[in-house]
C-alpha cells in the first residue's frame, strides 16, 4: 500500500487558511473516493472537503479549531496499489468486482451510504459508524450534547437533518422524564470555534477599532404597519410576506441620497473613505453556526416586492447553511433586527469596515398625547450606531431623522424625488 497525502485546499477568494471545524473519520477509519473527510471554514462560509482515492486514514494533522494554511499537510491515506485501487479490506474475500475508480457514480454513491448506515436507513448507527450530516447540523448536535450516530437520518443516503434533532431531542425528554434536581458543580470548557471564533474576532476588532457613536430615536409606525397589512392582504399569490424591513430598506436608499458618506467603507490605515453608489444592505441573521450577513444587493435598484423577495431568499439560505462567498460578502450598510424579541433599546457593533449599522427594536403599543388625550400608538425604537471618526453626530440624527420621517410617513416612500 502507497501513502496519499491531502493539503488543504484553496477555497476561493484569495483566502490563505482556513479553520478545521470538524473531522468526520479517524484514524484506521476506511474511507470511499468522495467520502467527505473534514470540514473546514473562513469568516464567509463551510466547505467540506471529499477524499480524492479510497483508502484507510493512518494520519491526521490538525485538531479542530486549528487555522491551517493552504497547501499545508492536512490527512494521509494508505492506498492499494494500482490494480487493487479502490478496494477496501472488507472487500478483498468478494466474488470478483470491478474496481471502485470504474463503479458507475451512482452505484459508488449507494455503497457509501451501505458502509455509513448499514441496511436499516432509518436506525441507529454502530458506535463506529459516522453519521452523515452538515456542518450546521455537527455543530448544533454538539453544542446540544448530542451522539449524531444514535440519530435516525432521514435525509438523502440517511443524512441527518435539523427536523431529526428535533424529533431526538422530544423523544430522549420523554424517555427520561423529569430529573431529580440537584446541584450542577460541573465546568465544561467550550472551545470557540468555526463561525463562532470568526463572529468573535470581527466583534472585537470592530470594537476596538472604531469609536461607536449610538443615536436613539422613537418611530411611530402606525400608519406604516397599517399599509404593510393592506399590501398582506392583497398581495398576489406568488409575493411573498411583507416584514417591516423591506420598508426599511427602501427609507435607507432615500436617506443615503441624501447623505452617501453613510454608505461608505473606512479604510483607516490609509485614512480613506470609500463612498459606494450603490446600496449593498448587509441583514444580520441568526443561524445555527451563529451571526451571519447574508447581502441584498443594489437595493436602491428594488422596489418593495423585489426587496422582500430578495430578503426571504437570502435569510433562507443563511439559515441552511447554502448561502455562497458572495451572498455573504459585500455590505456597504448594515440592518440589525431580533423581531419581537428586539428590546427597547440596544447598542449594536458595526459592520467593520462599514461606518453604520441600523438597529431595530420590537413594536409596540404606547400612549402618545396627541395635544388633547393620550392615543393608543404602535411605536419603534431605532438603535443605531455611527463611526465617529467619519460621522458627526449630527449627521447621524439628521440620517436618522430622514428615516423616521419616511417610516411614519409611508406615501413618501414611493415619491420619486
Amino acid at each position: 500500500m502507497g501513502d496519499h497525502l491531502i493539503t488543504m485546499p484553496d477555497v476561493g477568494e484569495g483566502i490563505a487558511q482556513a479553520e478545521l471545524a470538524e473531522w468526520f473519520v479517524k484514524v484506521g477509519d476506511r474511507v470511499r473516493e468522495d467520502a467527505v473527510l473534514a470540514a473546514v471554514t473562513t469568516d464567509k462560509a463551510t466547505a467540506e472537503i471529499p477524499s480524492p482515492v479510497t483508502g484507510q486514514v493512518v494520519w491526521l494533522g490538525a485538531e479542530i479549531g486549528d487555522v491551517v494554511a493552504v497547501g499545508a499537510p492536512l490527512i494521509r491515506l494508505a492506498v492499494e496499489p494500482e490494480g487493487g485501487a479502490g478496494r477496501l479490506d472488507g472487500d478483498r474475500n468478494a466474488d470478483a468486482q470491478p474496481a471502485a475508480h470504474a463503479e458507475p457514480r451512482a452505484a459508488r454513491d449507494a455503497d457509501q451510504a451501505a458502509m455509513v448506515q448499514g441496511d436499516d436507513a432509518g436506525a441507529p448507527r454502530r458506535a463506529d459508524e459516522t453519521a452523515l450530516a452538515s456542518p450546521a447540523v455537527r455543530l448544533r448536535a454538539r453544542k446540544a450534547g448530542i451522539d449524531l450516530g444514535r440519530v435516525p437520518g432521514s435525509g438523502p443516503s440517511g443524512r441527518v437533518v435539523h427536523e431529526d434533532l428535533d424529533a431526538y431531542l422530544v423523544r430522549d425528554a420523554r424517555e427520561t422524564g423529569t430529573a431529580d434536581i440537584s446541584r450542577n458543580t460541573s465546568v465544561e470548557p467550550v472551545k470557540v470555534t468555526g463561525i463562532r471564533r470568526k463572529i468573535a474576532e470581527k466583534m472585537a476588532l470592530a470594537a476596538s477599532r472604531i469609536p461607536h457613536i449610538t443615536y436613539v430615536e422613537e418611530v411611530d409606525v402606525t400608519a406604516l404597519e397599517e399599509l404593510r397589512t393592506n399590501l398582506n392582504a392583497n398581495r398576489r399569490a406568488d409575493r411573498p410576506k411583507l416584514t417591516l424591513l423591506p420598508l426599511l430598506m427602501l427609507a435607507m436608499v432615500k436617506a443615503i441620497a441624501d447623505q452617501p458618506n453613510l454608505n461608505a467603507l473606512y479604510d483607516d490605515e490609509a485614512g480613506i473613505l470609500h463612498r459606494h453608489g450603490g446600496v449593498h444592505i448587509g441583514i444580520a441573521t441568526q443561524t445555527p453556526s451563529g451571526l451571519v450577513v447574508p447581502v441584498i444587493r443594489h437595493a436602491e435598484t428594488r422596489d418593495l416586492w423585489n426587496c422582500a423577495a430578495e430578503l426571504s431568499r437570502i435569510s433562507e439560505a443563511a439559515r441552511a447553511g447554502a448561502a455562497t462567498r458572495e451572498e455573504l460578502a459585500g455590505s456597504t450598510i448594515t440592518v440589525t433586527s431580533l423581531g419581537a424579541l428586539g428590546g427597547i433599546a440596544s447598542t449594536p457593533i458595526i459592520n467593520h469596515p462599514e461606518v453604520a449599522v441600523i438597529g431595530v427594536n420590537r413594536i409596540a403599543v404606547r400612549p402618545v398625547w396627541s395635544g388633547a388625550a393620550f392615543i393608543p400608538r404602535k411605536m419603534m425604537n431605532l438603535s443605531s450606531s455611527f463611526d465617529h471618526r467619519v460621522i458627526d453626530g449630527w449627521d447621524a440624527a439628521v440620517f436618522i431623522q430622514r428615516i423616521k420621517t419616511l417610516l411614519e410617513s409611508p406615501a413618501l416612500l414611493f415619491v420619486d424625488a
